[in-house]
């Protein structure tokens, strides 16, 4: 009794009947008999309720509207540019007649989702704007693909913000275009102050990463005005972004953080100070690396090591790590951390006057080349000094596994012309095998020598009775990397060669097919640039 008079309770507030309602509808008179005893009454009693539902609702309050979204000023797109823009898009999504198929093999076709990066660089290169319609498939394959976001957000302009504003899928443009420019620039100086002291992590870091890209000395204020106040994992986020704009200005600031309460936090304001080299860092730096490193007084003509005995507290706080990797000597782990750490002009002083060139030529005693080698190569990237990178790679004579820097490393720091030259004669001599990771850092489009070397790379392998997909990777930096105009002078390497008798089964049909891809997509790479530099 008492549970049948909740249950009519219940029915008077409107709540179970009209679940008991929807149920019955659901699942349909044959299989459950409907309240009232048929489907008519079950329609009137589902319209009653509705009406008596409906009835006992409370007004909304009406909500703002939404501001239109801001115009953008440049210039549309050409017809067949946005047009081509569609079909990149589709493709990306999978719908394109490009896409591979199940087995995951990819044809002659070329991969339209793969040229998505250059489309969009151009267009930003040339300032056009995005077209409203496609916007919202823009802004998806950015959520993708991370490395898409910068380009989609710059030809995407204000109105991707608005959209963001509105869908919670986009929300990593409302962070990322933060980034890209001073928050409440022209409109609120004091915005970004505010999402500063309010934000969230993710909003707060775009602040502050903005405001270093763009004033500095503000970004340093700001992230000081609250650096006690905040968790030691901020702290190092907050940090980091300091790399941006570094300067002898943000000195102090550093010095103090080498006493936080957090390791990660020291060892990073320590690594940005090394990154200065008039600090006071890197000279303590300096005079303990000149103590472990001499010219070879007895010997003559060389340099003599000798690493430091410990590692003490000084040198900790200065970002020394005690411990050393498994497998790594303490004392050579301590002499590399010292000397990656000092001025790199410290030691054409110290060892005569040399130039880099000469230092790097003279014998090290006692086995200890190679781990001042890998010092002075850290060094050289962490500094960005050109001649110490230069002398450091040198000649591309010898495979990667035989040097004590990263050449890749080093060729970053290098200007882009002569990266592609050095890549050149390093593929020259020792192939495709350990090239992936130089092409990388080459500048786009590839140099006349670069892109000839890798397709004579690429013939040599081919003649040799390789398959194609071992150098897959160095065959899909050639179709976006090697110049649209080689398009027509690599055309006869995508004929099927006659069957030799030493060649694997099927080779060369496979390479004919690599190498029709290779031509197709720089065809349409060289289109695709055309389309872009139409007027209407």
């Amino acid at each position: 009794m008492h549970q049948a008079g909740r249950r009519d309770e219940e029915r008077e507030a409107g709540g179970p009947e009209w679940g008991e309602l929807v149920s019955a509808a659901l699942l349909g008179g044959e299989r459950r008999r409907p309240p009232g005893g048929s489907a008519t009454a079950l329609l009137d009693a589902a319209a009653a309720e509705t009406v008596r539902r409906r009835a006992g609702v409370r007004p909304a309050v009406p909500r703002q509207r939404p501001r239109p979204a801001p115009e953008d000023a440049r210039t549309p797109l050409p017809t067949a540019a946005e047009q081509r823009l569609a079909t990149l898009l589709a493709e990306r999504a999978g719908s394109g007649p490009g896409h591979a198929g199940a087995a995951g093999r990819r044809g002659a076709g070329p991969d339209l989702g793969e040229l998505l990066p250059q489309w969009l660089a151009e267009a930003n290169r040339r300032g056009y704007r995005a077209p409203a319609d496609l916007l919202p498939a823009l802004l998806d394959a950015a959520r993708a693909r991370t490395d898409l976001r910068a380009e989609t957000l710059a030809f995407a302009g204000p109105r991707a913000l608005w959209l963001a504003r509105h869908n919670p899928d986009w929300r990593f443009a409302l962070r990322d275009g933060a980034r890209r420019r001073i928050p409440g620039a022209g409109e609120d100086p004091g915005a970004g102050e505010r999402v500063w002291q309010e934000g969230l992590f993710a909003e707060r870091v775009a602040v502050l990463s903005s405001l270093r890209r763009h004033r500095p000395e503000a970004g340093l204020a700001l992230l000081a005005s609250t650096w006690q106040t905040e968790r030691a994992e901020d702290r190092l986020m907050f940090l980091d972004s300091l790399r941006q704009g570094l300067s002898e200005a943000d000195e102090p600031f550093l010095e103090r953080a080498l006493a936080d309460r957090s390791r990660t936090v020291r060892a990073t304001a320590a690594e940005l100070l090394a990154a200065l080299p008039g600090s006071a860092l890197a000279a303590r730096m300096a005079e303990r690396a000149r103590a472990c490193v001499a010219p070879d007084r007895v010997r003559g003509g060389g340099i003599v090591v000798e690493a430091p005995p410990e590692c003490d507290a000084g040198m900790q706080r200065d970002g020394v790590i005690p411990k050393p990797p498994t497998g790594r000597g303490e004392r050579a782990w301590w002499l590399v951390q010292l000397v990656e750490a000092s001025p790199l002009d410290v030691w054409c002083e110290r060892l005569e006057g040399r130039t880099p060139e000469q230092i790097i030529a003279l014998p090290v005693a006692d086995g200890w080349r190679d781990d001042l080698h890998a010092a002075w190569c850290g060094a050289a990237v962490r500094q960005r000094n050109a001649a110490w990178a230069r002398a450091l790679i040198g000649e591309p004579i010898e495979p990667f596994a035989e040097g004590p820097g990263d050449p890749a490393r080093l060729l970053s720091v290098l200007p882009e012309e002569e990266r592609g030259a050095w890549a050149a004669r390093f593929i020259a001599a020792h192939g495709l095998s350990e090239a992936f990771r130089i092409l990388g850092v080459c500048a786009v489009p590839w140099s006349l020598p670069l892109g000839r070397s890798v397709v004579d790379a690429l013939e040599i392998a081919r003649d040799a009775g390789s398959y194609p997909w071992s150098f897959s990777g160095v065959m899909g930096l050639a179709e976006r990397c090697l110049d649209p105009s080689d398009a027509e002078r690599l055309a006869p390497l995508a004929a099927v060669p006659d069957v030799r008798e030493e060649e694997s089964p099927g080779a060369g049909a496979y390479w004919a097919e690599s190498f029709q891809r290779l031509v197709s997509t720089l065809r349409l790479r060289g289109t695709m640039l055309a389309e872009l530099g139409e007027r209407g």
